[in-house]
């Protein structure tokens, strides 16, 4: 008979699935076997139906044939069995690797998987750059000084010339298991050997630089290739250029930009603005004139009789974006005169300009 494994969980066909997992596992909490209103039966119905829709994928497959596509699995241990027998093996496969560490957040024993590869710290650290530079981009070089690879025993930990010997404490596995007991039962967690740093050999002799540790604070300077076009407030993510790790990768470092203002340019996106002040009788006759843009002086043509707030574009001389770029646009400002002599008060009056 079709399952309505939504039904069962409570939630609705349009749930996400943050809905769907929360309705899970306040479902669990309350017909757990070993509480006072468990229902093993009722457990079980839960963990089928989450086994169905509790993954995108498999969710996919179940809203187009039904629980008909999963005939045969079983249930929650992929074979008919019970799912509360050897250490809940049921767990594992089918794409719910993370069940056991979800069961262990709602448990308290921990809720990151414990075999995972380790990677170094982040960093992070503040860039300024000019407008000029947002605009056209640049490689900056930068020290920082943070955990890197050992010089001395390039990050193995033993004394150059030494030997290596195989791990005591996990027989030169890399990896220990750890028994974990709960109230669903005992969990087996794979843990990446702290004695070896999940290398399988330990130094017959510690590097005398590092003390064994493979890393070493240092001084290192590395280029960072900042894009045309950034923006103040962007951040950048160098990959691979944090803190150094034994046993794992290095972490990352992020650069957030700062953008120093420019008094003569504002950017809306792609495009950049500035003023343009021109005379009255540029303005009334027209002219041709040389205005700032970032790639220096440029001509600029006025046409007769331009007004106040007339905007001229140049295309091309705004910010870098790709393969494209965009337009310079100049807002005209007619500037009036404030200081004239007789002459010229005399020559404006006899011209009688009016609107």
């Amino acid at each position: 008979m079709a399952k309505d494994f939504y039904n069962v969980l409570g939630v609705s066909k349009s749930a996400s699935q943050d809905e769907i997992k929360a309705a899970f596992r306040k479902l669990a909490h309350q017909y757990h076997p070993d509480k006072p209103t468990g229902d093993e039966a009722k457990f079980k119905e839960i963990n089928e139906a989450y086994q169905a829709i509790g993954d995108p994928e498999k969710r996919a497959k179940y809203d187009q044939f039904g629980s008909a596509a999963f005939d045969g699995s079983g249930g929650f241990g992929g074979g008919g069995g019970s799912p509360f027998g050897a250490g809940f093996s049921g767990f594992q496969g089918g794409g719910f690797e993370d069940l056991g560490d979800m069961f262990g957040e709602m448990f308290g024993f921990g809720g990151q998987r414990q075999n995972a590869e380790q990677r170094g710290n982040t960093i992070q650290v503040d860039m300024d750059l000019s407008f000029h530079d947002s605009v056209f981009g640049i490689d900056k070089t930068i020290t920082l000084n943070k955990f890197d690879t050992c010089e001395r025993c390039a990050g193995i930990g033993a004394e150059p010339g030494t030997k290596m010997s195989q791990c005591g404490e996990c027989a030169g596995k890399g990896v220990k298991v750890v028994n974990q007991r709960t109230i669903l039962g005992t969990f087996q967690t794979k843990m990446s050997c702290a004695a070896c740093h999940g290398e399988g050999e330990t130094p017959e002799k510690r590097c005398t630089a590092c003390h064994g540790d493979g890393v070493a604070r240092a001084k290192k300077t590395l280029s960072v290739h900042v894009p045309a076009g950034v923006e103040d407030g962007n951040t950048l993510r160098v990959r691979g250029a944090g803190e150094a790790i034994r046993g794992g990768k290095p972490g990352d470092l992020y650069v957030r930009i700062h953008v120093k203002e420019d008094k003569r340019f504002e950017r809306d996106g792609s495009t950049i603005f500035s003023t343009l002040d021109i005379g009255f009788t540029q303005a009334a006759l027209g002219a041709e004139i040389k205005a700032e843009t970032v790639d220096g002086p440029t001509d600029v043509s006025i046409g007769a009789g331009t007004q106040s707030g007339t905007q001229i574009r140049i295309r091309a001389k705004g910010v870098v974006s790709g393969a494209t770029r965009g337009d310079h646009v100049f807002v005209v400002q007619v500037v009036t005169p404030t200081k004239l002599s007789r002459e010229q008060k005399k020559l404006l009056e006899e011209l009688d300009l009016k609107e």
